[in-house]
């Protein structure tokens, strides 16, 4: 299969546009991504591809910025293409297209450890021009093309940073809290892996993410770090050196006292338009843990994760986020930042060194 050239561009400057290839074997699938891609005005379809090989060859005659890439394809398939594809073109950033089943979020997951930057579940046929995944799609693309650094560079933000009171401090966090959506999975393993040894708190994350992508995502993260991972279950003790993931689908609240944690599963009504929400999880630790929680924002679209960061700071606890240079959407992060709830805001590569310092600071 050829590629096929999109049409003029968009009226916008040439310098902003994302310029995008995607790789799919449908015909059906490329034309409603393409349609749907350009419908904003700051992205161009600069190719489409049926398969890995005919992408590779595409992106060595046109500067691409972002590709999508579908995972089975014939004659080459995206897990096949991706080291082949980055070979060619370092800088470029691959979105990987995964079907909704265990085995696509798994090499999707494989893929994120593999180069790829980010994944998108792929809705089916009849679906997939459902708006969710229109607006996850666009600011996904937008982020990483942002990234590739051909684009105009993001203006670092500085906003008025609430520095903790050393009260907040004295007392030792007992619980590490972790908010993600948007780019979270591979800003997740760069920090995981980061830390060199198990920390001396429980840890819950949220990430946004549906239910048959939750499993693999506590399983992928439990190889590359030093702790172990698994979705929680409801009623089990939150233990010291272990990550509890929020299951796709369901709140993970938090009971108990400090010490004596546990994690609770909801059904309750979606918050910020996701279940899981951040926001449940924060509120409930600030109730269990009053100021003894330390909440680290990664990058996200949207807002989640702000009222309960407040709630949480609010009692004597503290809160990191992740910068505006390395997120693929600076929206949660961004929020906590500039509402002045943070201690810092780093790039993802020291969130885990700072965390450490917290956590060994506090107890000295």
């Amino acid at each position: 299969m050829g590629i096929l050239q999109a049409t003029s561009p968009p009226p916008v400057a040439a310098a902003d546009v994302a310029r995008v290839l995607i790789c799919d074997d449908s015909v059906v699938i490329r034309g409603a991504l393409a349609r749907m891609l350009e419908s904003d005005p700051s992205i161009r379809v600069v190719g489409r591809a049926g398969n890995g090989r005919v992408a590779i060859e595409a992106i060595k005659r046109e500067p691409v910025d972002v590709m999508l890439l579908d995972i089975e394809m014939p004659e080459m398939d995206g897990l096949t293409a991706l080291p082949l594809l980055l070979r060619a073109d370092p800088g470029l950033r691959v979105i990987m297209a995964s079907t909704l089943t265990t085995r696509g979020a798994d090499i999707a997951m494989q893929a994120l450890r593999l180069g790829a930057a980010d994944y998108v579940p792929k809705p089916s046929v009849a679906a997939i021009n459902d708006d969710s995944f229109r607006r996850e799609l666009l600011a996904k693309v937008k982020g990483l093309a942002r990234h590739r650094n051909r684009l105009r560079p993001v203006q670092p933000a500085v906003p008025a940073l609430r520095v903790v009171p050393r009260g907040g401090l004295q007392q030792a966090p007992a619980l590490l809290a972790i908010g993600s959506s948007t780019g979270g999975p591979q800003a997740l393993f760069t920090f995981f892996q980061r830390l060199s040894a198990p920390l001396p708190v429980p840890v819950v994350l949220t990430q946004h993410m549906p239910p048959t992508f939750t499993p693999i995502l506590a399983e992928h993260i439990g190889r590359i770090g030093a702790m172990p991972c698994a979705e929680l279950r409801d009623g089990a003790p939150l233990l010291a050196g272990h990550i509890h993931l929020a299951p796709g689908d369901r709140h993970l609240l938090v009971e108990g006292r400090p010490g004596a944690l546990i994690g609770r599963l909801s059904d309750g009504p979606p918050e910020n338009f996701c279940r899981p929400a951040v926001d449940p999880m924060l509120r409930s630790a600030a109730a269990a843990c009053g100021g003894r929680v330390l909440v680290v924002m990664l990058t996200g679209m949207g807002h989640d994760g702000l009222a309960g960061t407040r709630q949480v700071v609010e009692a004597g606890g503290m809160a990191l986020a992740q910068d505006e240079a390395s997120s693929v959407v600076w929206g949660m992060p961004g929020a906590v930042a500039n509402a002045g709830l943070c201690q810092a805001v780093l790039p993802i590569g020291a969130i885990a060194g700072r965390v450490v310092d917290i956590l060994r600071g506090s107890r000295a």
